[in-house]
């Protein structure tokens, strides 16, 4: 049986497994990937937990998820109840849903900075026939967070419709036939019969989606770079120019940990606290 894993294995282990724990020893080290690494200790770690940069990056991290989870979640839900519906041509909506998934993120970010451009986007221009003056999006400190919310819900609708769909489709039919047979009406199947089943579902999909949310980057790099005024630096974002612009690889993994706690503690505070509102079904 240990042969069979071996093809997945070795690639598993020399590509994830022993990088991530090379980083470890990194964060731990004053390295610039062309002198011999000098151990530091925790340096690094103080370092990081002390930089006011890093302080704002993390809450311009938050901030952003803070925006992006309960958008990307009830847009899913709404989307995956309505296709979950006898609607006409269900299976082609999930593809044109589905699509911006599986598109590159360089493309999208490039669609949306174009989109939400001050000057001749389509969306200021949209809301100029309407009498209302755009703002700057991307280029104004205020809008520019909202600007990556908007592009990362409107790419990630998606997949995490399709995650709900499929707890949709795994509701038995009976328990809406008893629900119908006791005057129930639609509000009150989705309320007392679709959510309740579907939460399992939806937890799957807000951690992951809080994952993805603290890892932010893509759409930050290609739209604003971090601009404009360090309104959108985010915690990747202060990762990689620390690793490849300015040379200290051993702060840039010793964030890259601080991250991962980070994120393990959310997603141990999620599990926690989910007997209090996740419905698993018999």
């Amino acid at each position: 049986m240990a042969l069979f894993l071996l093809p997945a294995l070795i690639p598993l282990l020399v590509f994830r497994i022993f990088p991530m724990l090379a980083s470890l020893w990194v964060s731990m080290t004053k390295w610039n990937l062309l002198r011999p690494p000098e151990y530091l200790g925790i340096d690094n770690y103080v370092e990081v937990l002390t930089d006011a940069k890093f302080h704002k990056a993390l809450l311009n991290t938050l901030y952003y998820m803070v925006g992006y989870l309960p958008l990307v979640l009830v847009g899913a839900i709404a989307i995956a109840v309505l296709l979950n519906s006898k609607l006409k041509g269900a299976t082609f909506f999930r593809g044109i849903y589905f699509l911006p998934v599986v598109t590159s993120w360089v493309v999208v970010a490039l669609l949306w900075k174009w989109l939400l451009s001050p000057q001749g986007g389509m969306v200021n221009y949209v809301l100029g026939l309407v009498g209302i003056d755009g703002p700057g999006w991307w280029t104004d400190p205020n809008w520019a967070m909202p600007s990556i919310i908007i592009a990362s819900v409107w790419k990630d609708l998606g997949f995490n419709m399709l995650i709900l769909l499929a707890g949709l489709q795994s509701i038995p039919d009976h328990l809406y036939e008893a629900a119908t047979i006791d005057g129930a009406t639609r509000w009150e199947k989705l309320r007392y019969v679709t959510l309740p089943l579907l939460t399992p579902s939806i937890l799957f999909a807000m951690i992951l989606a809080m994952i993805g949310a603290f890892q932010v980057f893509d759409q930050v790099w290609v739209m604003t770079e971090g601009g404009p005024a360090g309104a959108t630096t985010v915690v990747m974002e202060q990762v990689v120019k620390n690793a490849f612009k300015y040379g200290l690889m051993g702060e840039a993994s010793a964030m890259s940990w601080v991250l991962f706690a980070i994120i393990l503690l959310f997603t141990v505070f999620q599990l926690r606290f989910q007997k209090r509102w996740v419905h698993y079904g018999d």
